[in-house]
């Protein structure tokens, strides 16, 4: 059985920065392809960024920079830096993981078998 717990969400001021984890147990970790998805309130989940075992990277139009997706294969954990929120990245964030995702479909929430509970991120003065 897969396991994929989120920390580290919480409420920062517009300007601030948050470090989300992603702990990931009960499977091959150094297998799978690790993603971030994001939904907020009245809105379908999307995509934020995505980091495989052989650290390919890629990140949504609206990260503008701003986000790192990393990995420590050693303790199976996938990592989120936030830096420069905004008001509009308030959401429920999600880790997403599969060891099938294929290059072309890894934008796709539907591309990945597991996935956390989701951590909450309020952007706000």
């Amino acid at each position: 059985q897969v396991h994929l717990v989120e920390s580290g969400g919480g409420l920062v001021q517009p300007g601030g920065s948050l470090r989300l984890s992603c702990e990931v147990s009960g499977g091959a970790f150094n297998t799978y392809t690790t993603a971030w998805f994001r939904q907020a309130p009245g809105k379908e989940r999307e995509f934020v960024a995505v980091t495989n075992r052989y650290r390919r990277l890629a990140y949504a139009d609206f990260v503008e920079g701003r986000f790192t997706i990393s990995r420590d294969s050693t303790k199976n954990l996938v990592y989120l830096q936030m830096d420069s929120l905004k008001p509009d990245d308030t959401a429920v964030y999600y880790c997403a993981a599969s060891s099938t995702v294929i290059m072309s479909s890894r934008r796709m929430p539907a591309a990945y078998a597991y996935w956390g509970q989701g951590t909450q991120v309020t952007v706000s003065s």
